[in-house]
């Protein structure tokens, strides 16, 4: 298991890539043409597109980007193919984009984990006009992402209520990468 770039001298690792994020999000990306075009949009130069291998065989691919000059990046997306979910494939893609964006001064990594298929708490509520008191009460029921992002040190930090529909919030979760001065 390796860790590479995605790039577009690999055709055959981008689109294992599209059909992984397809195939795991279709809520997100509900055919190949969105998926091949969020691969296209994670190959920007100003990104950056890892992915976990073996031999030639993509298990996983993530992308980050800058979102506040010199201070923050996002992950976005991360997917991990169903049956390699649970081997270290997100964990080990997580730690290298943080060593990435480490290396380059930035101090604070964050993420968007939606909630469209109702597995926390806050699913299916209208979280106004209290949406920190929703937030501070907030439970993971099924397995929902959040607890991956909180066992590798990512704290909720706020969410955005409806970004996906009524009831279907975004919660969000960053880390810091440098202790602070």
């Amino acid at each position: 298991m390796i860790v590479v770039d995605l790039t577009y001298d690999r055709p055959d690792l981008l689109e294992q890539a599209a059909e992984v994020l397809h195939a795991r999000m279709p809520e997100g990306w509900p055919d190949l043409a969105a998926a091949r075009d969020e691969v296209d949009a994670a190959l920007d130069p100003a990104r950056i597109a890892r992915a976990v291998v073996v031999g030639s065989t993509l298990l996983g691919w993530a992308a980050a980007n800058e979102r506040y000059t010199d201070n923050v990046w996002e992950i976005h997306p991360l997917v991990v193919r169903a049956d390699r979910e649970r081997s270290g494939v997100g964990r080990t893609l997580v730690r290298d984009l943080e060593d990435r964006v480490r290396a380059m001064g930035i101090h604070t990594m964050f993420v968007g984990s939606d909630d469209e298929l109702g597995l926390t708490s806050l699913a299916g509520v209208d979280l106004y006009p209290d949406v920190v008191g929703h937030l501070a009460r907030l439970q993971n029921l099924r397995a929902h992402p959040l607890g991956f992002y909180q066992r590798l040190g990512y704290s909720v930090i706020g969410v955005m209520p409806d970004a996906n529909g009524f009831g279907q919030h975004d919660i969000y979760l960053a880390r810091r990468l440098v202790p602070p001065p």
